[in-house]
């Protein structure tokens, strides 16, 4: 079943991609239908144009879902339903012979309307089949990413359709294509087949009329009245069979005459002069110029009444000579109207719809020392690989993108559904680590800003195993930002009011603060807790104002001595954190970095032993773990800080809930703040 839906998909596809390339050509054919019904007249051009393009894209667009297994059932149901329809037409044609060929795959296979019922006979048994038992094709494409290539299928033909509209079709099948040679095309080769002809001859005698053949033709006493000649047999037909050019005034045959040419010949090709587009007739007058320049003959070919030409003529100012051509075979040497052909000795060299004519810069050499006058190299094989490409490229990654997501979500789900495997996912997934500087009010501004460069430089050129941040003082972060390369070293401030705007004299808002390039800011460090009295709940608004206005916030917490001393200090760090900052969204707990800093170590040389930073870091994680879940805790970043130093930094980081440090005095000498940082690399 599955060879049979192959073969329905190639047949569809080649059939729909044929008729789309050449969308002109489809519509004359279906013109052709409508003459045979004798309903021609109830169809405009735009209509039997927008039947064309219309069916080349459906044929086209089943011929897809078919190979890809799209919407089975509905596709199954379609195709069986073309299928029924086409078998008629096909039946009726072979009975009735109103059209020589059905236009099934355009001028690409010509297909006699007996082997074109033959072959409708075979797809409709595959539709049947298809119809019967659509859920046994197996999709090439998960259901969930099917409209995907759905729509860009039909996008895909469409567009393919009005390029061969605008230009010209990619691939010429007929006997006018590029490289032809028209007279070698109307050559009948020796021992070629020969039609037959039978002829009837009426005679009388003696007042009685009969028919007689060469077989049995009477004697002399009868006498000739009239003969009947009826081809039995078609012969030979050459490729090009119907091409002449006349002069309408004299009646002189010229096609001998253009063919034979050694030189250069353009032909102005106009089926019907009253229906051509005459927006780019200005290039057409300079065409001609130029071929008068370089003594080339330029002629125009069309099918039009004397009355048409003189209206061309008067519109455009056209001074070139007009004769008179088949308007089929007009409209089978170029597709559009008009359009523009170069001849010499009678072979095609090239081909312009008139939305594309030769620009100036191309007619500035003559023919013979100018690309124009040369076949183009461009080959079928890279023409079909081109467009074989642009379609086929997006779908292969499609379904590779696909069948990794799919294989993605499986793998997912396999995690979720086993506990070994999902903690030791946890275990390995890292958190961040960051070295923080905390400059506090130190240094003043081109001091700062020349450390900010010695850091920024220090780190570009030998790359961190962690996030790096400086946080300065207001009046440095503006121009410290101009210094730093952000994907290096992020820029924070050391505070924020806890106000939007206002009268506050004095106070830098989060929004200010946004505005210098800063990413990050120090909210809750003991010295603001200490010394400006600032409480749970005015670190509460200022958290809330900062993660509003895009900044990320580094939260510190820690006890003092005294704190530390009556064992308080879990209770005191729960406190500080339920105060200010336990109330966010888990979204907005993303944007949270905790930095734990004993108050007691701040400053004092004092440093918290490695075990008791890692116990209390801990039991932070814990907290958060209570609040926002297990995962969340360990994606949340807690820092250390209080008199951290090169020295003590690698035993501190190595601890696993240990993600980094707010360093302080240690982050006012690029060596020493670089030190820090290096602890990750060891």
């Amino acid at each position: 079943m599955n060879v049979g839906r192959l073969l329905m998909a190639l047949t569809f596809i080649f059939s729909g991609f044929v008729k789309g390339m050449d969308p002109l050509g489809t519509q004359y054919k279906i013109t052709d239908y409508l003459e045979a019904l004798h309903i021609d007249w109830m169809f405009p051009s735009w209509a039997t144009l927008g039947m064309s393009v219309l069916l080349s894209t459906c044929e086209f667009a089943i011929g897809i879902f078919l190979l890809f297994a799209i919407r089975r059932r509905l596709v199954s149901k379609i195709a069986l339903a073309v299928m029924s329809v086409m078998t008629l037409i096909t039946l009726w044609i072979v009975i009735a012979n109103p059209v020589k060929d059905c236009g099934c795959f355009g001028d690409a296979i010509v297909l006699s309307n007996g082997a074109t019922f033959a072959k409708n006979i075979v797809l409709l048994a595959i539709a049947i089949l298809l119809w019967r038992k659509p859920l046994l094709m197996p999709r090439l494409i998960s259901k969930s990413t099917q409209w995907i290539v759905i729509n860009y299928t039909f996008l895909y033909s469409i567009i393919m359709s009005l390029w061969s509209l605008w230009y010209l079709p990619q691939f010429d099948f007929r006997p006018y294509h590029v490289g032809a040679n028209i007279n070698k095309g109307m050559e009948i080769p020796k021992g070629a087949k020969q039609p037959k002809f039978d002829t009837t001859f009426i005679l009388e005698k003696n007042g009685v009329k009969k028919e007689f053949t060469l077989d049995n033709y009477p004697d002399s006493t009868w006498k000739f009245i009239d003969s009947k000649t009826v081809q039995t047999e078609e012969g030979y037909v050459p490729p090009i069979h119907d091409f002449s050019i006349e002069d309408s005034k004299t009646g002189e045959d010229l096609t001998q005459q253009v063919l034979q040419d050694p030189g250069y010949t353009f032909l102005l090709v106009s089926p019907h002069l009253e229906f051509a587009d005459d927006s780019n007739f200005g290039n057409i007058d300079q065409i001609y110029e130029y071929a008068n320049e370089h003594h080339y003959h330029f002629i125009c070919l069309t099918a039009s009444s004397d009355p048409a030409i003189k209206h061309w003529q008067d519109i455009t100012g056209a001074e070139y000579p007009f004769y008179t051509t088949d308007e089929t075979t007009l409209k089978t040497v170029i597709r559009s109207n008009p359009g523009l052909v170069l001849l010499k000795h009678g072979t095609v060299i090239r081909k312009w719809s008139h939305n594309d004519l030769p620009s100036e810069e191309q007619l500035s050499k003559p023919l013979e020392q100018s690309e124009l006058g040369k076949m183009p190299k461009d080959s079928a094989a890279g023409k079909i690989a081109t467009i074989v490409l642009w379609f086929a490229l997006p779908l292969v990654l499609l379904t590779l993108a696909d069948r990794l997501i799919a294989w993605t979500a499986w793998i997912k789900k396999k995690e979720k559904s086993n506990k070994i495997l999902s903690t030791f996912k946890k275990k390995r997934k890292m958190r961040k680590k960051i070295v923080a500087g905390n400059w506090k009010m130190n240094m003043n501004l081109q001091d700062g800003v020349a450390l900010a460069k010695e850091i920024n430089e220090a780190l570009v050129a030998d790359k961190p195993n962690c996030g790096v941040i400086i946080c300065t003082p207001f009046i440095h972060l503006a121009s410290v930002a101009q210094v730093l390369d952000s994907s290096v070293v992020g820029l924070g401030a050391e505070n924020c009011a806890d106000k939007a705007k206002g009268a506050f004299t004095g106070e830098v808002s989060a929004e200010m603060v946004k505005s210098t390039g800063a990413q990050y800011v120090i909210l809750g460090h003991s010295e603001r807790r200490q010394y400006y009295g600032e409480t749970a709940a005015i670190l509460k608004e200022k958290v809330e104002l900062a993660l509003a206005n895009g900044l990320k916030v580094i939260f510190c917490c820690g006890e003092t001595l005294e704190e530390r001393e009556a064992n308080k200090q879990n209770e005191v760090v729960k406190a500080e954190l339920e105060g200010s900052v336990f109330h966010l969204s888990a979204d907005a707990w993303k944007n949270i970095i905790l930095a734990y800093e004993p108050i007691w170590a701040i400053g004092t040389g004092k440093t918290a032993t490695a075990d008791q930073a890692e116990e209390m870091l801990a039991y932070i994680r814990s907290i958060v773990a209570e609040k926002y879940g297990k995962e969340a805790a360990e994606d949340t970043t807690i820092l250390y800080g209080g008199s951290c130093k090169a020295s003590n930094a690698p035993e501190l980081f190595s601890k696993p809930d240990i993600d980094g440090g707010l360093i302080g005095g240690a982050s006012l000498k690029a060596a020493d703040f670089k030190g820090i940082i290096d602890a990750w690399k060891k």
